[in-house]
């Protein structure tokens, strides 16, 4: 469904009561997608609030799903402008909505920024929001960010993976059954946004234990099939390109 004819901006169920707000921008050649995802329980959440910029109309498509002053959460991954931009405004037309990340996100970023206290979750751990259940995992560093961290749904096995699986492009479907990672790698080829920190294969490994079914990117299409062989493939890729970087390295004196 379009939402907004200007800016192309489009809203898609992914998985059940899961929405992608999903908004094209002429940042690098070929264009590249933003999206948030509205979670529908009894106390909605909104995961990335979006760049201030575009608050109207994430603002819009919002209320395309639901009366946007019924949000109760609203949170992100790491603490960046397309993730938290819009946090303040989003608070100020959803009064009982309470800002949410990491427990080292609310710590250093969004506990100054953010208009109420922020509510940080701790590694592993589960809340309900109604009848879903969700988990919170602290990713430090994975892809990038040491205040990052990745949201489960246990509910539909969706796993809101934030910057992971990054895909370039404008014009690509809500849902893909097409592996992303040959996506996400030209990406990451064009513009290398991993800390490649020594826990990322650890990491990858406890949310492919998740065997998530969907996989909820912040950019590009969200992914519907294996998750957690996708995620491992990933931890392959990445261990072989950090395998041939030592095998070039010059020898330390």
């Amino acid at each position: 469904m379009i939402t907004n004819l200007e800016t192309g901006t489009r809203v898609d169920e992914v998985a059940a009561g899961i929405y992608r707000i999903c908004t094209p921008m002429d940042v690098i050649p070929g264009g590249f997608t933003f999206n948030s995802y509205l979670i529908l329980d009894e106390e909605p959440m909104l995961f990335h609030a979006g760049y201030r910029k575009l608050f109207p109309i994430t603002l819009e498509a919002i209320g395309k799903v639901m009366p946007v002053e019924k949000l109760r959460w609203i949170g992100g991954s790491h603490f960046e402008g397309d993730e938290y931009g819009a946090l303040n405004e989003l608070l100020d037309v959803a009064p009982a909505a309470t800002p949410f990340g990491t427990e080292v996100g609310v710590l250093t970023s969004l506990n100054d920024f953010a208009r109420r206290p922020a509510r940080g979750f701790a590694d592993g751990e589960e809340f309900s929001i109604g009848n879903r259940r969700m988990k919170w995992l602290y990713t430090p560093h994975v892809p990038h960010g040491w205040d990052c961290g990745i949201l489960f749904d246990v509910s539909t096995k969706t796993l809101l993976c934030g910057d992971l699986f990054t895909q370039p492009g404008s014009k690509m479907p809500a849902v893909t059954e097409s592996e992303v990672l040959t996506a996400s790698e030209s990406m990451r080829g064009m513009m290398d946004y991993y800390a490649h920190a020594t826990s990322t294969s650890t990491i990858l490994e406890r949310l492919a234990a998740l065997q998530p079914a969907i996989l909820a990117c912040q950019h590009g299409s969200a992914y519907r099939g294996d998750g957690a062989a996708l995620l491992r493939a990933l931890s392959a890729t990445l261990a072989d390109g950090a395998a041939r970087v030592e095998e070039t390295a010059p020898l330390q004196a």
